[in-house]
């Protein structure tokens, strides 16, 4: 029996991301424990809520597309597992900023 692989789609303005790659090496070749690298701040976009509506009815689309590659805050969003993978969920306006 083949395995279905699940998607999540966000609901209202929320984003869905994955967290970069923790860092073990530093530029300079000094490997570093893995208890002490912190989480990175940095993710790329993997799914995208249709927006949120204001009081007067007005849908507010998300800036934010899939692939961008985002600077997120160090404390926040909810961490959640998609097919083994761990994703977080953030509402748009907790993410930082975009890179281009």
């Amino acid at each position: 029996m083949q395995a279905l692989a699940r998607s999540l789609a966000p609901l209202g303005d929320r984003i869905l991301v994955r967290r970069a790659a923790k860092e073990t090496q530093t530029a300079g070749g000094i490997i570093l424990p893995s208890d002490t690298s912190k989480s990175p701040n940095e993710g790329e976009v993997i799914a995208v809520g249709p927006g949120i509506k204001d009081v007067s009815g007005n849908l507010h689309v998300p800036t934010l597309k899939i692939g961008d590659a985002v600077l997120l805050p160090e404390y926040g969003g909810s961490k959640i597992k998609v097919d083994g993978d761990e994703m977080y969920l953030y509402r748009e306006d907790d993410i930082i900023g975009k890179f281009s």
